[in-house]
């Protein structure tokens, strides 16, 4: 019934446009009533984004499953994957709602809420593993807002393809973009900390790697965390 329901919009939607479509419209060419239409989907702005909901769900319950062993940028770069997902389901579907989306101003406004809500997820997420942390709430946030940003980048030039790009591919690249600016590579790749005799440390470092990674480590080694 759910799935009837979207295909009638959206055959409704790009037959006549959104704003001509009414629910009566919908519920009659789906065979159904008024009231089945509102069990699915609170509005028709709802029918447009049937996924989003159950992703979020999936998102939020991913990352509240991960463990001290995940490095959280990676932890968050992962979660973001699960909207790729989503809309890689089903491709021509996710290309028709683009085009939608950029025509009508109501839904593209519908849309940012949507994406301000999985980017506070991710920043929830952040917030509790860098509890502690000199500027750990500020260091979450722009890390959320990022890698919404990379993955959204990612997801709409592989839209604007008509979905004939390598969606996996894109996003892959820009939340690598990320990573390399936030994460926490192997230490071999960038910062090497050593403890020795008499409590000296001996930190080795990349001369591109940010300050703040190389006084966290400093920190992590002298058990300050």
């Amino acid at each position: 019934m759910r799935d009837a329901l979207v295909a009638a919009a959206f055959q409704l939607f790009l037959e006549r446009g959104y704003e001509q479509t009414t629910i009566d419209d919908i519920v009659a060419l789906a065979g159904v009533g008024r009231r089945s239409f509102f069990r699915y989907f609170p509005s028709k702005e709802d029918v447009v984004f049937p996924d989003h909901e159950r992703c979020l769900a999936d998102m939020t319950a991913f990352l509240a499953s991960g463990g001290d062993e995940h490095e959280p940028v990676q932890r968050v770069c992962d979660a973001a994957r699960l909207v790729l997902r989503m809309y890689n389901e089903n491709p021509t579907f996710s290309v028709q709602r683009y085009r939608l989306t950029k025509k009508v101003p109501g839904l593209r406004a519908y849309e940012l809420s949507v994406v301000w809500r999985y980017e506070r997820a991710l920043a929830d997420y952040l917030r509790g593993r860098f509890a502690g942390r000199p500027d750990g709430t500020l260091q979450a946030d722009v890390i959320a807002a990022a890698v919404v940003a990379a993955h959204n980048n990612a997801l709409r030039s592989w839209l604007r393809s008509d979905g004939q790009r390598d969606a996996a591919t894109e996003v892959d690249h820009a939340l690598g973009y990320v990573q390399s600016a936030f994460g926490h590579p192997p230490v071999s790749a960038a910062v090497q900390v050593r403890q020795q005799p008499e409590d000296v440390v001996v930190v080795v470092s990349r001369r591109d790697a940010p300050l703040w990674r190389v006084v966290q480590e400093i920190e992590s080694a002298l058990g300050r965390d």
